[in-house]
């Protein structure tokens, strides 16, 4: 059952909650309450758990003995998520285990199919099908850990042939072939023999960066159509009681909540839903990953200033100050040296670092010249963050003029850098070891015949902002208007069914660019000048930003150094991990089991 937002659902709905008490949504759960009294000819197989790669699925009215259930749900595997849905007797089960047990603080809905109706208004350039063995399982697995959710183990879906009551449908990008969605679909008839004919979803995810809305959407969609056309009654699913843009396309889709309760054991992946209220929810989604580690390792936390992103760190008698992910540990020094781009490129370059040309942009002749030399330039204050007053690939005299004016408007000293070609890589080194390495890409957007640039850019950064906690935006700037213009295109004009427009030059996160894990497979010599640039600047955690012309190759160029890198954008990379490690060592403890290590019996 889904435990992840819909993109591309629209603005939480504003009418009220469906009552769960609803006659029409309660008219379907005749047998839940009381399962075992059936007559013998709609008897149900007992004891019934469905393996589903990230866990199992126990069906509790199929069992008689609460103190089973407990037992069950207490020998969970390390590494996966047990949920024991439609218990008889919850309390009961949890009377058995109460400090091994909780009851999920989750809402179940349900979707009566003699009141669905089918559509078939599927988006263009998304392409919903069976999983099949030649799909890529780890960029599935990636999927799922990207949003926070446990992957199957490794060698669970070559068992779905085995398994008939389990559906799992994909969503595929056609333009790209990219798989950017899953879900899961449990026959409750074929698992146990269920008499009132029901099914469930589970695990839906998207990917948060597709260019494709409605993802979620279509995939919940093409289940109901699959499970309806095998005859069956319903569909249930569970959706965390707080994830309003969810429960808003659930209910969209016609689902009602029912009142039926699922129970997990306490373990590391759920910890957060039975450990009570987050005291740092009020901090940004890059301050609060690091500060739920902390707390997850018993460290204390301290919230100095939510908005600035501050916090303090406890631990016996040490005391760490941090805002996101720069600390105490991160001298002055090398912060001023990260601060001033002109500072680090000298610093780099006496390292034997390959960095692009720079120069100031003091005055008129200054640039003439530049660009003379280099026909293509980047302009960027010599201070700054988050990709603030940076125009890439300027060839025209007047455009970089005007770019060195708008640049200063963020810092009284502009550069002017010679354009390199290439991706845009960000490199993460923690303690002078590199953890993670991202290609980002700037914005684009994908015509539709049917909306304007500016319509399909605010659209885009609609789903951009949902899928970073609203982080991730773009801007409708003088910037964004140049880059469209470029390209031949006014905000107002109809961009084409089909045809793909990018609409910032940079790649910054912040401005709406994507990001996509390369980190396995990063060349050897990009891992060495990343830890020489780190050691360079005597920093202990720096994001790099390189540009080269294959990740799997050896040529680069170092733009810049970061010294507030965002964490949170290189899940599953174990960044926060690695940073959380640095300033308390001894917390860390010995490497988790990696999901499925151990088969199931």
């Amino acid at each position: 059952m889904n435990k992840n937002t819909e993109e591309q659902a629209s603005k939480p709905s504003s009418a009220p909650r469906q009552d769960p008490m609803d006659p029409s949504a309660m008219a379907s759960l005749k047998h839940w309450g009381d399962p075992l009294d059936l007559p013998e000819k709609e008897a149900m197989r007992e004891e019934v758990a469905i393996d589903c790669g990230w866990g199992r699925l126990i069906f509790g009215q199929t069992f008689r003995d609460p103190k089973t259930v407990a037992y069950l749900l207490r020998r969970e595997r390390q590494g996966r998520r047990d949920i024991a849905l439609y218990v008889r007797e919850p309390h009961l089960v949890l009377s058995h285990a109460p400090q091994d047990l909780f009851m999920d603080p989750s809402l179940t809905y349900r979707l009566d199919f003699a009141h669905y109706r089918i559509r078939d208004s599927r988006p263009k350039g998304l392409k919903i099908r069976h999983m099949t063995p030649e799909d890529d399982q780890l960029r599935i697995s990636r999927l799922y850990m990207a949003r926070n959710m446990v992957p199957a183990y490794d060698g669970f879906y070559s068992k779905l042939p085995d398994k008939p009551e389990l559906t799992v449908l994909v969503a595929e990008d056609e333009n790209s072939g990219e798989i950017i969605g899953v879900v899961t679909g449990v026959d409750h008839r074929l698992a146990f023999n269920d008499p009132d004919n029901g099914c469930s979803l589970w695990a839906l995810v998207t990917d948060p960066q597709t260019h494709v809305p409605a993802v979620g959407e279509w995939l919940s969609r093409e289940l109901i159509k699959d499970m309806a056309g095998r005859g069956r009654a319903f569909m249930d699913l569970s959706v965390m009681h707080d994830n309003e843009a969810a429960i808003h396309l659930y209910e969209k889709l016609g689902f009602k909540q029912v009142p039926v309760y699922c129970l997990k054991h306490k373990n590391s992946i759920n910890e957060k839903l039975f450990i009570g209220e987050d005291p740092e929810e009020e901090l940004n989604i890059y301050a609060r990953l690091i500060t739920r580690e902390a707390r997850r390792r018993g460290i204390g936390v301290e919230v100095l200033d939510a908005e600035g992103g501050f916090f303090r760190l406890s631990l016996g008698g040490r005391s760490v100050s941090c805002r996101e992910s720069l600390s105490e540990m991160t001298s002055a020094v090398a912060m001023s040296r990260c601060d001033d781009k002109a500072v680090t490129r000298r610093l780099l370059q006496k390292e034997g670092l390959r960095v692009p040309e720079q120069a100031v942009a003091s005055d008129d002749s200054v640039i003439e010249n530049f660009l003379s030399r280099h026909h293509s330039v980047v302009v960027k204050p010599a201070r700054g963050e988050q990709g603030r007053g940076i125009q890439v690939g300027l060839s025209e005299l007047d455009e970089v003029r005007a770019a060195v004016e708008n640049a200063s408007h963020y810092c009284d000293k502009v550069l002017l850098e010679q354009c390199v070609r290439g991706e845009d890589l960000r490199i993460i080194v923690i303690n002078y070891k590199v953890v993670a390495a991202a290609v980002r890409r700037p914005p684009r957007i994908l015509g539709d015949g049917k909306h304007s640039v500016g319509e399909l850019i605010e659209r885009l950064s609609r789903r951009r902002q949902a899928a970073t906690d609203g982080e991730s935006s773009i801007p409708l700037d003088s910037e964004t208007e140049r880059c469209v213009r470029k390209l031949g295109y006014e905000l107002d004009d109809l961009l084409p069914s089909g045809e793909w427009l990018q609409v910032r030059t940079t790649a910054n996160l912040h401005t709406g660019g994507t990001i996509h894990d390369v980190t396995a497979d990063l060349h050897p010599v990009l891992c060495s000048a990343a830890v020489r640039a780190a050691k360079a600047i005597e920093i202990p955690v720096v994001g790099l930003d390189f540009m080269v012309p294959d990740v799997s190759g050896p040529d680069y160029a170092i733009i810049e150094a970061n010294e507030r890198p965002g964490l949170a954008n290189h899940e599953p990379q174990p960044t926060v991990e690695r940073f959380v490690d640095l300033l308390f060592p001894y917390t860390r403890g010995l490497p988790a089991q990696e999901p499925g290590a151990d088969e199931p019996r």
